[in-house]
């Protein structure tokens, strides 16, 4: 029975720096085994860092430390404020139906509280999902269709316009090319206004 499955809560703060544009959710983080730094997208063979690698530096390697095997957080984090990027998921308490990080088994206990956000965050103009269950929660909130995967739908939540982008999921899971999910980013963030 579900209600036997422990709950886990998210292990992360909210990632927001005061000049935030964009907010990018995921769904949930995997478990602390999988983790190679104690921060979003933090399994080594995540495709998040190394795509914004190949975006913003042509390098899919530029936030990746081959010698201690994990991620430069504190490069990410720089790279994130620089930017204006914040960090967090669409779900804040989970059961995990199967031992993995699949969203196919998260059963979604408690979603992000989006209006808060935005209150605490008010520059945020756009919020980008990765995956179908991270936009499928933003859209349910904003009571909008849910856009395919690399388009946009503009949204209003509790008076806060926005523009929910769909992009691809980064996790290896998902069949789709490095190169190719890298290219769906560089088409996002310069509709956004972030690449030049």
């Amino acid at each position: 029975m579900t209600a036997e499955i422990p709950l886990e809560r998210h292990p992360f703060e909210p990632f927001v720096p005061t000049n935030a544009t964009i907010l990018m959710l995921g769904t949930f983080p995997p478990k602390p085994e999988r983790w190679s730094m104690p921060f979003y997208y933090p399994n080594k063979i995540n495709d998040m860092w190394r795509a914004m690698g190949i975006v913003f530096f042509g390098d899919r390697d530029r936030f990746w430390d081959a010698g201690a095997g994990k991620f430069r957080q504190k490069e990410i984090e720089d790279f994130l404020r620089e930017k204006g990027i914040a960090l967090y998921d669409t779900a804040v308490t989970v059961r995990r139906l199967r031992d993995n990080a699949s969203d196919k088994f998260l059963d979604l206990v408690e979603p992000l509280d989006l209006v808060g956000f935005f209150a605490r965050c008010p520059s945020i103009a756009h919020v980008v999902t990765t995956g179908e269950k991270a936009t499928q929660v933003v859209a349910d909130i904003a009571q909008v269709p849910l856009p395919r995967v690399g388009e946009s739908e503009d949204c209003i939540v509790a008076g806060h316009r926005f523009t929910l982008w769909r992009m691809p999921s980064t996790s290896r899971a998902y069949p789709l090319a490095l190169e190719r999910k890298a290219d769906a980013y560089r088409r996002l963030f310069t509709q956004t206004g972030l690449l030049r």
